[in-house]
């Protein structure tokens, strides 16, 4: 589909999501990939519309602070999109209340890998609940920690 929701290849019907992916990319010009799953863990957070604090130093350095919860909106509207759009900050992930989780990024393959991630902490951050509370990390800690990754870490392109 194109951008205005215009069938341009195959015949398959599109996605009931796909007024949501379509108000994203309408409204965020840095956003060109949205993933959105069910997956288990962070799905068990969004069920009690509880946003996913930074307890990991993996947490703070890929997403530079909690991951928001959205209100519940309606399936097969653009309602899920203005929701998101309202409520996700600068964070690339959102777990929609009584939902799932909704990730964007600057391309496809960057809204994967924080869909992957916000599984993969979640996962960790359930199982620690399990036996305690978790010291979250301090604000200014987890400033420095994104600010450091953003510009340390990974590689860089070959020119």
């Amino acid at each position: 589909i194109d951008l205005k929701g215009e069938v341009i290849e195959g015949a398959l019907k599109p996605s009931v999501d796909t007024s949501t992916h379509l108000y994203i990319y309408q409204h965020r010009d840095d956003v060109n990939g949205v993933v959105h799953t069910h997956s288990n863990y962070a799905s068990s957070f969004a069920a009690l519309g509880r946003p996913i604090p930074v307890y990991l130093t993996a947490m703070a350095d890929e997403f530079g602070g909690p991951i928001p919860v959205g209100d519940y909106a309606q399936i097969g509207t653009e309602a899920i999109g203005k929701e998101i759009i309202r409520s996700i900050g600068d964070s690339p992930a959102i777990l929609m209340k009584n939902h799932g989780v909704f990730t964007i990024g600057s391309s496809a393959r960057a809204a994967v890998k924080a869909a992957v991630m916000v599984e993969d902490i979640a996962k960790t951050v359930f199982l620690a609940l399990l036996q305690g509370t978790p010291d979250e990390i301090p604000v200014q800690e987890v400033r420095r920690a994104h600010k450091a990754y953003k510009e340390k870490y990974g590689q860089k392109e070959a020119s």
